[in-house]
């Protein structure tokens, strides 16, 4: 049974239940642990006899002392990721305590001087003839499973620099790229916005978006506006160094697009971003276009304000769902697509692997982060009670299915490239949709249901796109010399405006709301690879849904693959190949076929 509360109830919040909080024992019991330190002093002594044993050898190895090689080099990876995941997720708790910022600093000094020593690896591996690899393949079976891995590092090769300079921007990664991103990281935890004489953090600022009450998203939208305009000078400084540095570095690296190294890291082509791109584009005026103009029709608007756009339909139940409901409702879906999907989320719940309450200076937004192969993954979730509170849940429980069944891969192939690691994630979202969609009590809350889950696909697909557009032209631009901040404003407006379509009026201010898009800070056009995985999964439960015997289990193998395989191999069982260009439209056809079942509910 789902326990509802009524969201202007002042005991809400606490009505939401017991929310969890982390346990990172199971990484180390404290700060202060003798595991870590001692931790600590064998990555250093396993990172020094590394390089004595292996620097300037890699070449000259045979098959077992080439797996021997990787077997040590994983040991260590494994090692500095347990210590890393600890003090980062140490962090994200409250990213406003000095001795957590100091502590996380600390480990990254740490950890990059001891890697230092291997900076080599990568470089060697990439001088390594064809032939001398193809020949350990062959000779072994064990290193032959490395070959994904060894493939997606050789992708690098034309873009390498010489060993001392790889060494220095390894050293400096620390006082460069890094400490921006942790000045973003700390500014914007330490945000407040005042709401009607209240001091609020960004998430529960930006959580008035979504309320029932239209003055209520009015004071929220002007909150944000107001002091992303105060601190946008600092917001544009941070994007411009960011960018130059990114700049300098393919123009050393000769890399062909400031996009080149994302699309190397995730292992795709760059031809099939681009497709994706202009299907999604060419899609707005049926997409993003379509439904605004309906939902301000539902709201007897003749323009939508931006503090519209996410708001609640006036036929939506203004309840919230506790965390009982929250977690009842995602494990009952996962349960109902296979049984083993559920036990693996429900340790998550049970064993203190989530840290769900909103609590200032915790990190915004929510994310899964796998941590080690032999530890678990933890999930962080800013958890309110909304519905899509709900889907949030169920969308980072996917990403915590996927790393636990990766984990067999081991520490290099666990890893899987963005473009697929959101497929478990939006495929939970999914179940766990059409389970609520399937027990809708009639045409109203179905109504409300698809409109939601519309809405939601429209954020994952047409917005990650235009944040990718707007990517793509601040770097463009920025090659042309520093970009002033009504430059990146109006660049953010160009793009708002194109995807959202014309039923927008836009406030004052707004034009400053890139500022806190993380993404565009951590991980340079990392946002195109939510639109690629809710494109693919749209796809795939087409597949499912169609009934295709054994789905259920190749599904799984494709998790378990983790990133030992590449996105053609891994979507082949399934008849799909993200390469052919109309396979993204399959996936966009599911949002309009939605869009077309609203519109019919209005006849």
């Amino acid at each position: 049974m789902t326990r509802v509360y009524d969201a202007k109830d002042a005991s809400a919040g606490a009505a939401l239940g017991d929310l969890p909080e982390w346990n990172l024992d199971d990484l180390y019991p404290g700060q202060d642990s003798p595991q870590l330190k001692t931790d600590l002093d064998w990555i250093t002594q396993a990172c020094a006899d590394f390089a004595k044993t292996y620097e300037g050898n890699l070449a000259s190895l045979d098959a077992p002392g080439f797996l021997a090689m990787i077997h040590a080099y994983e040991a260590i990876e494994a090692k500095t990721g347990r210590v890393m995941s600890y003090a980062g997720l140490r962090h994200a708790q409250n990213t406003t305590d000095p001795d957590r910022g100091k502590f996380l600093s600390d480990m990254q000094d740490h950890i990059t001087k001891a890697t230092t020593a291997l900076v080599f690896v990568t470089l060697e591996l990439n001088r390594i003839p064809d032939e001398t690899l193809a020949a350990h393949y062959a000779a072994s079976p064990d290193v032959a499973r490395y070959k994904a891995v060894l493939d997606r590092i050789r992708a690098q090769k034309p873009y390498q620099l010489s060993d001392e300079l790889e060494k220095f921007l390894h050293d400096k990664s620390v006082v460069g790229p890094g400490a921006w991103v942790r000045l973003f990281d700390e500014t914007m935890a330490a945000l407040t916005f005042d709401i009607d004489g209240t001091q609020r953090p960004l998430e529960a600022t930006l959580d008035l978006l979504t309320d029932h009450d239209r003055a209520k998203r009015e004071t929220g939208a002007r909150a944000l506006a107001k002091v992303f305009g105060e601190n946008l000078t600092l917001f544009s400084r941070i994007t411009n160094t960011l960018t130059k540095e990114k700049q300098v570095e393919d123009q050393w690296r000769k890399r062909p697009s400031p996009q080149t190294s994302r699309h190397l890291s995730n292992d795709v082509e760059p031809e099939v971003v681009q497709a994706l791109r202009d299907a999604v584009v060419a899609a707005y005026p049926r997409l993003s276009h379509r439904y605004y103009a309906l939902k301000a029709k539902w709201m007897g608007l003749d323009k939508l304000k931006v503090w519209d756009r996410n708001a609640p339909l006036p036929m939506e139940d203004k309840k919230i769902v506790d965390w009982p409901a929250a977690r009842e409702t995602v494990l009952d879906a996962y349960a109902g697509f296979d049984p083993r999907m559920a036990d693996l989320a429900r340790p998550f719940f049970d064993k203190g692997w989530i840290d769900a309450a909103a609590k200032p200076g915790k990190s915004p937004g929510a994310f899964a982060h796998p941590t080690v192969t032999d530890a678990h993954p933890y999930v962080l979730l800013n958890y309110l009670g909304k519905p899509r509170d709900v889907m949030t849940l169920a969308h980072e429980l996917g990403h915590g299915v996927h790393q636990v069944l990766a984990a067999d891969q081991g520490e290099l192939l666990s890893s899987t490239p963005l473009t697929l690691a959101e497929t478990a994630s939006v495929f939970g979202e999914m179940l766990t949709f059409q389970k609520m969609l399937a027990a809708a009590p009639d045409q109203a809350a179905r109504k409300t249901l698809l409109a939601g889950k519309v809405e939601d696909m429209i954020n994952t697909v047409v917005r990650q796109i235009a944040f990718y557009d707007f990517e793509c032209r601040v770097h463009a631009a920025r090659a042309d010399g520093e970009l002033t901040p009504d430059q990146l404003n109006a660049i953010w407006m160009e793009v708002s405006h194109e995807s959202l379509g014309p039923a927008f009026a836009y406030m004052d201010g707004y034009e400053a709301f890139w500022t806190y898009i993380p993404h565009f800070i951590h991980s340079p056009f990392y946002v195109y690879a939510y639109a690629f995985g809710d494109g693919l999964v749209n796809a795939l439960y087409a597949v499912y849904a169609e009934g295709t015997p054994g789905f259920e289990e190749k599904y799984f193998d494709m998790l378990k693959a983790g990133g030992s395989k590449h996105h053609k191999e891994l979507l082949a069982p399934f008849g799909l190949d993200a390469s052919d260009p109309k396979f993204w439209d399959k996936g966009l056809s599911m949002i309009s076929g939605m869009i077309d079942e609203l519109e019919a509910m209005e006849s």
